[in-house]
């Protein structure tokens, strides 16, 4: 018998739980200047309790080719990598509507 999802009561193969929550979530991705004028990606706006914001750090990191960390809800990349990580988003099955890029 297949294992059932206790939120929407769907079997685990076809649950939509994951993307219903990933419509819901508003990001924002902003350039904010740091200590002795350094450009730092702010990401925040994902439910750390649906993703685990430390290897999702890693895996933007990877792919922006940066270093960065993740901290009190948010991810911080070095640099301006605000249209990298809208596509990483993008990647995850974020919808674009939910990602606001200042």
């Amino acid at each position: 018998m297949a294992e059932i999802c206790p939120t929407c009561g769907l079997p685990r193969e076809i649950c939509v739980c994951s993307e219903i929550g990933k419509e819901q979530q508003r990001i924002r991705v902003r350039l904010e200047t740091r200590k002795f004028g350094r450009p730092m990606t702010v990401i925040d706006g994902i439910n750390d309790k649906d993703q685990d914001l430390g290897r999702l750090a890693q895996k933007m990191k990877t792919f922006c080719a940066c270093g960065g960390t993740a901290k009190n809800g948010q991810i911080m990349l070095q640099g301006d990598q605000r249209e990298k990580s809208l596509k990483f988003l993008l990647q995850l099955g974020y919808p674009q509507e939910n990602i606001e890029v200042q």
